[in-house]
């Protein structure tokens, strides 16, 4: 709910329609005790769970009696937001609410704290205390209530239904895309002719998002028109965001719904730039990349969406940086570690969402193997960049950060020259050099690899790369070539890109260079080396006296 004229419908809708063990109304003329709002939050979440709705509600500002306005002061002027924070700090799990608004409403402030139900199979406590409703009256949780929301599966939010939706709600091109895409991945003639014969309304039944006429969660965030996105308890969004170098926000975006389009819609923004870097000192000419894997991104973006959870609200976020990407979406990991979801045989022990993951499945929106983590770490590795880096230490939150640059040379070396390394080894390198904490017996297994050094906890990749790669007299020639091999590789540069001018050769190398020169030697080596060249009839300068003068190759023999 973003408007306020949204928050005035649904507020006269609780006082007129509400149901009193899930709403509570209160003055709360100047202020209100906190324990007391705690004791609320944990009562209402649960009655919200036994009641199978989205959320509970608690008002300040109305008379609980009459429903009549009469306004709030409470933390006018210091202010509303910490009291998440604050509540989160006692409830089970650290939850908190899923948003707290301020209203207008016959000229008088008005507060609606939104209150998740409680999750599936865990009673939501305040300090250690569990709470109910009973009428009007606040009472601690009964065992008989207790037990029932104890003995509840993993309940499938995405299977609920959207209360007043109907198909008229949908987005019509949001649903020929569905079409497209289950067609596309399924690739049999007879079942296209089938999906084509179909109305939407079929079609939607078939893939099991309208269920009895019903329109499910599931349906309308992935196809859902959002001029309706009202419907919801909440508005399912996602936020694009964009960064300078001194993490200021220069750009921003907010996306709704359909969100089968959101990660074209959110990648559309993202500046992915051509990346060059030496994976190895013995390496021709600079490879060239890429800054971020499409595939990749689209399958991260796709898991915020399928395994977000939507009882919490809160936002999907995409913070873009000069050099690396991360995603957040409200929810807990549920491998429970990045290293268990690495495994070759890991297989998820139940979806968050489960209808809406298995259709996302269907329209070939997210692997449909279990195997999505590991193949954008192989991709990494591939590229020989950074893993990713997933953030779990925020509670009901996953992050995840990609990098688009090289962090440490050693490092993409070592990928570079053994290509061998499974992903869980890769890993640990990679855990090395971001200088985060291992265990000793990984320690134990990369020192048996020979590819760090140093004491713990201060390991390092090893800066002897000669030693490592068993190239000693390699690594010896790289320290200062003769003169022959820099010719050559001047010439290879030239047979390939046909010119060539003083900066290009520079590039090429500088770095192949003896160490003992500084950089003005180093440019007094690189002109003597092409004067050397042209003496023989070799190459020849396009346009004289000019330090960008374009070189070109007029004999390939040395």
């Amino acid at each position: 709910m973003n408007t306020d004229n949204e928050l005035l419908i649904k507020l006269d809708a609780l006082i007129s329609n509400w149901e009193d063990e899930t709403v509570e109304f209160k003055e709360a003329n100047n202020d209100y005790d906190k324990d007391k709002i705690g004791r609320y939050f944990s009562a209402l979440s649960n009655e919200a769970n036994l009641r199978n709705v989205q959320c509970g509600w608690l008002i300040f500002g109305i008379k609980e009696k009459g429903k009549k306005i009469v306004g709030t002061n409470y933390r006018e002027k210091k202010g509303l937001d910490t009291l998440k924070h604050e509540i989160s700090l006692q409830t089970t799990g650290g939850i908190s609410f899923v948003e707290i608004y301020e209203v207008e409403k016959e000229g008088k402030r008005i507060i609606m704290f939104q209150i998740p139900a409680a999750t599936a199979g865990i009673p939501t406590g305040w300090k250690d205390q569990y709470y109910a409703r009973e009428g009007d009256s606040l009472v601690p949780l009964s065992l008989e209530k207790m037990d029932r929301i104890r003995q509840q599966s993993n309940r499938d939010w995405s299977k609920l239904f959207v209360k007043g939706a109907t198909i008229q709600h949908l987005n019509k091109d949001a649903i020929s895309l569905a079409r497209n895409n289950y067609k596309e991945k399924m690739q049999k003639p007879h079942i296209s002719q089938e999906i084509d014969s179909m109305s939407d309304e079929e079609f939607l039944t078939k893939m099991k998002l309208i269920q009895n006429g019903h329109i499910t969660n599931a349906c309308m965030l992935l196809l859902g028109n959002e001029d309706y996105d009202y419907l919801f308890d909440y508005t399912p969004e996602a936020a694009w965001r964009l960064y300078d170098s001194k993490s200021n926000i220069k750009d921003y975006e907010i996306f709704k719904i359909p969100f089968i389009t959101l990660s074209d819609r959110i990648f559309s923004r993202i500046r992915n730039l051509t990346y060059r870097y030496m994976p190895n000192q013995l390496t021709l000419f600079p490879l060239e990349t890429k800054q971020y894997d499409m595939w990749l991104l689209r399958e991260l973006m796709n898991n915020c969406i399928a395994h977000s959870n939507y009882a919490l609200g809160g936002r999907i976020n995409v913070d873009e940086e000069e050099d690396e990407i991360t995603l957040r979406n409200p929810g807990s990991f549920l491998p429970g570690s990045i290293e268990v979801a690495l495994q070759k045989n890991y297989t998820p022990p139940f979806y968050r969402n489960q209808l809406l993951a298995e259709t996302m499945m269907k329209f070939n929106m997210i692997d449909t193997q279990s195997m999505g983590i590991r193949k954008v770490y192989k991709i990494q590795q591939e590229k020989y960049f950074p893993m990713p880096d997933y953030n779990l230490s925020v509670g009901n939150q996953v992050g995840v950060t990609v990098y688009g640059k090289v962090l440490d040379e050693n490092y993409t070396k070592l990928l570079f020259e053994h290509s061998e390394f499974d992903i869980q080894t890769v890993f640990l390198i990679d855990q090395v050099q971001k200088h985060h904490t291992i265990t000793n017996e990984q320690v134990k297994y990369l020192r048996k690899l020979q590819i760090i050094e140093g004491r713990m906890p201060n390991i390092y990749l090893s800066a002897d790369i000669a030693k490592t790669l068993e190239k000693k007299e390699q690594y010896v020639k790289n320290k200062g070539f003769d003169d022959e091999y820099y010719r050559n590789l001047i010439v290879k540069y030239l047979q390939e890109y046909e010119s060539g001018t003083r900066e290009n050769f520079r590039i090429l190398l500088i770095d192949k260079l003896p160490d003992n020169l500084n950089e003005k030697q180093k440019e007094n080596k690189i002109r003597n080396l092409l004067y050397s060249l042209k003496r023989k009839g070799i190459v020849q300068c396009l346009n004289k006296n000019s330090i960008n003068s374009t070189w070109i190759l007029v004999n390939n023999k040395i």
